[in-house]
């Protein structure tokens, strides 16, 4: 093999392993997030596991954000919880930042 073989596979590497570690810091604030959503609603201890995993299927749904936001906007209105769309979105940011320092 010579070095720009080799050098494309570590590239390769380097690219699937940021894209791991990228996921899983979205799934570690989408479980953040879920857990501040589950407060806020007075979600019951025992179903905030179940609502996490929700939250975290929402992610799936579109790339970027707007999927989780519209699902915790849609929960909120459900419950008749009157929070600000800059309070959900701060949440967002903030649960991102703390999941990115767990994967440092």
């Amino acid at each position: 093999m010579n070095k720009f073989d080799d050098r494309e596979k570590s590239f390769e590497k380097k690219f699937a392993h940021d894209q791991e570690v990228q996921f899983k810091v979205f799934a570690r604030r989408n479980k953040y997030l879920g857990e501040w959503v589950s407060k806020k609603l007075g979600i019951k201890q025992e179903e905030v596991e179940k609502y996490i995993n929700e939250l975290i299927k929402a992610d799936f749904e579109e790339p970027g954000d707007k999927d989780v936001f519209r699902k915790i906007k849609k929960d909120f209105a459900n419950k008749n919880v009157s929070i600000d769309d800059t309070e959900i979105t701060k949440n967002m940011d903030l649960c991102l930042e703390c999941a990115k320092k767990d994967f440092i």
